[in-house]
Order: structure tokens, then C-alpha cells, then sequence
């Protein structure tokens, strides 16, 4: 958590140097994020399920965690308890006995 911690102090630094929080409202950081999201989808898009450039790949994704940790920032949501709380609720989901090698949704299983 320390590390991770570190890495949004970073990341807050540098947005705070170029003073982009008046741009970082939760509205602007979800589209961001939904949008880098996009740019992460269009790296696959035509092409078979493997066949991407991995340096591609690396700038996309870390928009769309950057994008993810300010908002989680903003709201000072500690991303391990809500990481943690959802994979608990997906755990109530998808018991393993009914959803190992399934990928069936929650509600068919």
C-alpha cells in the first residue's frame, strides 16, 4: 500500500505542478477515464486477441489507472478497502462452485 500510496503522490505532484486540479472535477476524471479506457479497446480493435503493440498497451493503461487513482484520490477512497470490498461481493456472486471455468453472469449461474 506504501508503494501505491507513493505512486498517486506522484501523480497528484505532477498534475499539481501544470495546476490541472481545476480540470480534475469527478465528471471530467470519469470521462477521462472512460476515454483513455476507449484508446486502451482501440489497441485491439480488428486484430486478433493477442496481437497489440505491448508499448501501446503499457501508455494506455497506465492513462486509464492514473485517471482511476485521481478519482479515487478526490474522493480519498482508500483503493485497497474498495478493491477488496467488491471482490468480497463478487465473491457472493460467483461462489466457486458454481462459476469455476464458467463464464456465466452472476444471475444465470
Amino acid at each position: 500500500m506504501k508503494d501505491l500510496n507513493l505512486l498517486i503522490e506522484d501523480i497528484v505532484k505532477f498534475r499539481d505542478e501544470r495546476d490541472w486540479n481545476q480540470f480534475h472535477n469527478s465528471k471530467d476524471l470519469a470521462l477521462a477515464l472512460s476515454i483513455e479506457s476507449s484508446e486502451l479497446l482501440e489497441l485491439f480493435l480488428w486484430k486478433d486477441n493477442e496481437d497489440f503493440k505491448l508499448d501501446k498497451l503499457k501508455e494506455e493503461l497506465a492513462d486509464v489507472l492514473m485517471y482511476a487513482l485521481l478519482l479515487a484520490h478526490k474522493h480519498n477512497l482508500n483503493i485497497t478497502e474498495i478493491i477488496q470490498e467488491k471482490m468480497k461481493k463478487n465473491a457472493e456472486k460467483y461462489p466457486v462452485d458454481k462459476s469455476k471455468g464458467n463464464a456465466t453472469k452472476y444471475n444465470e449461474l
